[in-house]
């Protein structure tokens, strides 16, 4: 089978087995990441400090929906990691992987709750939580992708 070296840079290598390493990471990361999200959001602590959403928050959430988001963020983290872990400061796998949970966690967690505690009340308790709950999710993330993705290197074109 053929594939275009502009789409194989996920493949890290020439190698299948690196391919399989990225579908296998992929799926793991959106599974941790689904389990994550559950467990920050769905705790009595948030639940009472996220209360202030009532108004606005659905009754009951599309879990398979969820769970497919979850898994595409997996396969789209993964591979942004592959893209651009030569670019990441660290000399070690674990080193970029913390690199990119911060850069992550500025975009998807930090950036965010500055734009709701400007723009809504809220909380201070509730938007402290978001960003020490983001932090771990993705610190974990990062770890996981930095440990098993970290010595690969995407292929030359």
């Amino acid at each position: 089978m053929v594939i275009d070296s502009k789409l194989y840079f996920l493949a890290c290598d020439s190698s299948h087995g690196d391919m399989k390493r990225y579908i296998i990471v992929s799926t793991a990361s959106g599974l941790i990441f689904g389990l994550l999200d559950s467990l920050i959001n769905a705790n009595p602590v948030a639940v009472n400090l996220f209360s202030v959403f009532s108004p606005i928050a659905r009754a009951s959430i599309n879990i398979p929906a969820g769970i497919i988001i979850d898994l595409a963020y997996g396969f789209i983290l993964a591979g942004l990691f592959l893209l651009l872990s030569k670019s990441l400061p660290g000399e070690t796998g674990l080193a970029k992987g913390i690199s990119f949970a911060l850069f992550v966690w500025f975009l998807r967690v930090v950036m965010p709750a500055l734009s709701q505690w400007m723009m809504f009340t809220i909380p201070a308790a509730a938007l402290i939580y978001m960003l020490a709950t983001g932090f771990f999710e993705m610190l974990v993330l990062g770890i996981l992708y930095g440990t098993t993705l970290g010595s690969a290197t995407p292929a030359a074109s």
